[in-house]
């Protein structure tokens, strides 16, 4: 579902990627750790289409990022860390200008709307404008804004920042049910206790590298996946 080869991005003369290699597939939930300016963002843009890269190539279902980006996005949602709505619209406006950007049906809409605001808590409060919104609420309809057109790929950059733990909870299972119909999942996350309960494959990235990836049982064996973050980190500090 997607496949990311060679990619590099250089800022000055720091390579905030430097030759990642990835590769993730339909069914699976990745996750992608590493410490503030590890490369995470950077990665994660790239393959949004948001950044441009100086070298490599990105795949989104068979499809390259440079040579159809329009396609590509039409393939997959992205939840920033922190979510930069209109603030001038209320939620109800918001969700359903993106569902006219997928081009979802109305009857179709309605009803995933419907569906994702109950769930998140969120129906009563589409009325009002966003820039009401907590950083919590503006979470939250973002999430509702990406699962309304049914991506095949959901990329996430910290998602469970600013949500209440029945929110979590709550994305967390809608994770496992994209994945379960076939989709697939690239986040990045702080949390490493939500990433080892909740991921099937693993990388660790540092100073724009992969230092360690594959499924959790091949990355944390015996131990706790903080441990292993931790003790990677000392012994590449220590290199």
């Amino acid at each position: 579902m997607l496949k990311i080869v060679g990619l590099t991005k250089t800022y000055g003369e720091k390579k905030a990627a430097d030759n990642i290699n990835l590769h993730i597939n339909k069914g699976e939930i990745y996750g992608f750790i590493g410490h503030n300016g590890a490369g995470k963002t950077t990665t994660i843009k790239a393959v949004c289409g948001i950044l441009q890269f100086d070298e490599g190539e990105i795949y989104i279902d068979g499809v390259s990022i440079k040579n159809d980006p329009v396609k590509c996005k039409s393939k997959l949602a992205y939840i920033p860390d922190n979510p930069d709505l209109y603030d001038f619209m209320t939620g109800i406006q918001y969700l359903n200008f993106v569902g006219d950007v997928f081009e979802v049906g109305a009857d179709k809409r309605k009803a995933l709307i419907k569906k994702y605001s109950d769930i998140f808590e969120m129906t009563e409060n589409l009325s009002q404008l966003i820039s009401s919104y907590s950083h919590g609420m503006k979470q939250k309809l973002a999430i509702i804004a990406a699962f309304i057109h049914e991506p095949k790929l959901i990329i996430m950059d910290e998602p469970f920042v600013g949500l209440d733990p029945k929110a979590s909870y709550t994305l967390k299972q809608m994770m496992r049910e994209v994945c379960d119909n076939g989709g697939a999942i690239f986040f990045s996350t702080h949390v490493l206790e939500v990433a080892e309960k909740l991921c099937d494959n693993i990388a660790i990235i540092k100073n724009g590298q992969i230092i360690k990836c594959g499924t959790m049982e091949q990355v944390k064996g015996d131990a706790s996946l903080e441990n292993v973050f931790l003790e990677m980190e000392v012994e590449t500090n220590n290199a």
